[in-house]
């Protein structure tokens, strides 16, 4: 579809034989007033999802195969752009990418805007929903807040979970909280989501058996099929004095699906598509890190938000005058 800049549909709506003379015998500034009211209204004629959804399969080779659909505009985060989120879809695989159009269709920006005067993570923090009903362990209120998106069934996920275990909570035992949420690929990984499921049971019976749970389970990763997952969840339960009835109940019924789903809503709503995904911060990671990497990244923002409370502190401190010297 050709596309039509804003400009020329501003001058097809405004210059007719008889508009064209009245706005010739109008003041200078009156005139230019209704150049940019009939401007800003040509904007939506410039909006064109066509040559949008064109543009956006050529730049990230989304074939026929991928269901493409281009959001109404709405207002952006800067002066001069509308705000257009492109959903991808494909083989039950959904990718969200949010551009910036310009308002007389020109221009195309894809990235983030961030306020200087906000953490370049608002977005991310605002997004997820850290309560006390999540499995997590650490210090609330730590400065440090870790989240992780894991799959039961992920051989990445069972390293990175080693990894925290070995490490976390004995070099942090203060300063960080972290969050576990299950974010099971269902495409790939056909028991992950009961597992996930099995887990919130768990927790909702003896939340201080989640984590031998989720220690048990990433150990015995190779061992757990479709057919068997149930069977050695319930010997699990067993070993644990736990109330297997109530477990299996629970796990029947799928009761707790809906933590789940609600995990993956919240996944999706951060662009994940890989597990495991850390954030830390608001900061993402995506892949399994090494202790290196994480212990760097934690020290940092541990030094970052000290450097914050000393200006903050700084900032709003009051100190009396001193007394002035004694002339001789």
């Amino acid at each position: 579809m050709k596309f039509i800049p804003a400009a020329v549909v501003a001058a097809v709506l405004i210059v007719c034989p008889v508009q064209a003379q009245t706005t010739a015998k109008r003041p200078a500034k009156a005139a230019a007033s209704v150049k940019k009211a009939a401007a800003k209204k040509a904007g939506p004629a410039a909006f064109d999802k066509a040559a949008v959804e064109a543009y956006v399969r050529h730049l990230l080779l989304w074939n026929e195969e991928v269901k493409v659909v281009v959001s109404d505009p709405k207002p952006a985060p800067m002066a001069g752009f509308h705000e257009v989120v492109v959903n991808g879809s494909a083989r039950g695989i959904s990718q969200d990418e949010t551009f910036y159009l310009s308002l007389d269709g020109s221009k195309i920006v894809r990235g983030t805007v961030y306020d200087i005067k906000q953490s370049p993570f608002t977005k991310e923090l605002g997004i997820l929903k850290n309560t006390p009903d999540e499995p997590w362990l650490g210090t609330p209120g730590a400065p440090v807040v870790m989240v992780e998106f894991s799959d039961y069934q992920c051989g990445y996920c069972r390293e990175e979970a080693k990894t925290l275990r070995a490490n976390l909570l004995k070099t942090y035992p203060k300063e960080v909280q972290f969050y576990f949420r299950e974010f099971p690929l269902d495409q790939l990984h056909p028991w992950a989501r009961t597992a996930a499921i099995a887990g919130r049971c768990v927790l909702k019976a003896r939340r201080e058996a989640f984590w031998d749970f989720h220690e048990w389970i990433f150990d015995k990763q190779r061992e757990i099929t479709v057919d068997n997952l149930k069977l050695k969840f319930v010997e699990w339960a067993q070993s644990k004095s736990l109330d297997v009835l109530q477990l299996n109940r629970c796990l029947d019924e799928r009761a707790t699906e809906g933590d789940i789903d609600r995990n993956v809503a919240e996944a999706k709503a951060l662009r994940l598509n890989s597990t495991p995904t850390m954030f830390i911060n608001g900061r993402m990671f995506p892949g399994s890190l090494p202790w290196t990497q994480l212990k760097t990244v934690i020290d940092w923002e541990l030094n970052y938000s000290k450097k914050k409370a000393a200006e903050a502190e700084a900032c709003c401190s009051l100190t009396l005058p001193a007394p002035a010297p004694a002339k001789k």
